[in-house]
């Protein structure tokens, strides 16, 4: 099942640049990166090249000692038995990572040999760009990418039902989805949240419907993931991500959702997890949400960097490594009730991630307050409400919003489309699609 994804249209918008540089595909294992650029490369150009650094380590010497990109290409052009062209051919360098000496040579490219078509993916592109100084910043491009978004499942899995999501997603006014379309919408929608973020699995699962199979899939996926620990980190290091990846469920399992070091193991303390935590986060398999005190614009610069919240960037896999039972979720709204709202709240904040580019904040208010999301749009701090199931009482937003008095606060939630007094009711499947409910809101 070949699912249409959103990034390929940005990869046009890369190709037809005048003054395009070297792009890199950053995203975590598993996603579709590999898929995506190769439909990119057969379908808009007459010549895909093809390499994987972590599968062909004998490439590597052909970036090593001189960065020259000419002869670069003639010892790829001679492994391939083919010549590359500059204007009919793509040159995709995957697992780009594995090589420093490739990163490196993306700057001559860009300075030497400018119309080149290249582009390097890694699924742990942001650990690798992270720890290496020599690398030449403002001489590529980088494209963030991202699990299968619900629209991108819906396509495939009913697509007169995809009509309808985006119908009510593309009108200029703010309008109620009638019951017809909402409720089958949030059927699907629980059946994307187990299954349906890693391509593969979601693939397995619409052809199939075999939960076993498709969490096994899943389970493969995971271990994958541990593997990178122990391959990319020393034995220590490694051991303290494997501590805090696995504490993940506990963290979100809490009332209060804040990261707790003592949740990974009794006595442990920030200074010993703060390398293990970042390493999770260049590494694109959590987003750490930073608490700020004060809705102010910039929130940077209220962030408070001791205080902060991880989620797992893909919902589903959170299901799985919490050994949660999808049989339980699938009927009613148990599904947005159980484990205290964490996968709302966690689906949400990978939907924020995607939308705003960047982890959203937290606020807090003297310890009396708290809500959920805080972001930017327009030039507004925006609070950002996640309720689970059909309860969408917030004490803490009635509190931000009679601090603040902002322009809009929005509720995500199982409820359907709806603005009353300033307050924006989201649907939890159109959480991707903030940005645009609230410029309709706005004007």
């Amino acid at each position: 099942m070949d699912f249409k994804r959103e990034a390929f249209g940005q990869l046009q918008a890369w190709k037809s640049k005048a003054r395009r540089k070297p792009l890199l595909l950053m995203g975590a294992r598993q996603i579709g990166k590999t898929t995506l650029l190769k439909a990119f490369g057969d379908s808009e150009y007459e010549q895909l090249i093809y390499l994987n650094l972590e599968r062909q380590p004998e490439v590597h010497a052909f970036f090593t000692g001189s960065k020259d990109p000419k002869s670069i290409l003639d010892k790829i052009a001679l492994l391939q038995g083919q010549e590359i062209n500059e204007h009919s051919s793509l040159l995709v360098i995957d697992e780009i990572q594995e090589c420093r000496d490739a990163l490196i040579a993306l700057k001559y490219f860009q300075e030497e040999m400018p119309e080149i078509h290249i582009i390097g993916a890694g699924s742990l592109l942001g650990l690798s760009l992270g720890n290496n100084r020599s690398f030449p910043v403002g001489k590529v491009e980088f494209l963030d990418m991202y699990p299968l978004s619900f629209s991108e499942y819906l396509a495939e899995a009913d697509p007169k039902l995809y009509q309808a999501f985006h119908h009510y997603l593309d009108t200029d006014e703010l309008e109620q989805i009638p019951e017809a379309f909402f409720h089958p919408m949030n059927q699907v929608f629980k059946e994307f949240l187990l299954f349906g973020g890693m391509p593969e699995v979601a693939a397995l699962y619409l052809n199939s419907r075999h939960v076993s199979e498709a969490q096994q899939v899943q389970d493969q996926i995971l271990r994958a993931y541990e593997l990178d620990f122990v391959k990319h980190a020393d034995k220590t290091t490694s051991t303290k991500i494997q501590q805090t990846w696995n504490s993940i469920p506990s963290q979100l399992g809490k009332e209060n959702k804040k990261f707790i070091y003592k949740v990974i193991r009794s006595g442990a303390r920030a200074r010993e997890y703060e390398e293990a935590i970042q390493w999770l986060v260049q590494a694109g398999l959590v987003y750490k949400v930073a608490r700020v005190e004060k809705a102010g614009v910039p929130l940077k610069a209220y962030e408070d960097v001791t205080a902060f919240k991880l989620y797992l960037f893909e919902t589903s896999l959170l299901i799985r490594l919490a050994g949660l039972d999808p049989k339980t979720f699938i009927q009613g709204d148990q599904f947005f009730t159980e484990f205290k709202g964490a996968l709302a709240e966690n689906y949400a904040a990978q939907a924020l991630r995607r939308t705003l580019g960047h982890a959203p904040y937290y606020w807090t208010s003297e310890g009396k307050a708290e809500v959920d999301y805080a972001i930017e749009q327009s030039g507004l701090c925006i609070p950002v409400e996640v309720k689970s199931g059909t309860n969408t009482k917030a004490k803490s937003l009635v509190t931000y919003r009679t601090k603040y008095d902002p322009k809009v606060s929005i509720r995500i939630s199982n409820q359907n489309l709806e603005l009353r007094d300033g307050l924006l009711s989201i649907p939890l499947f159109y959480a991707e699609h903030c940005d645009r409910m609230i410029k309709k809101v706005l004007g």
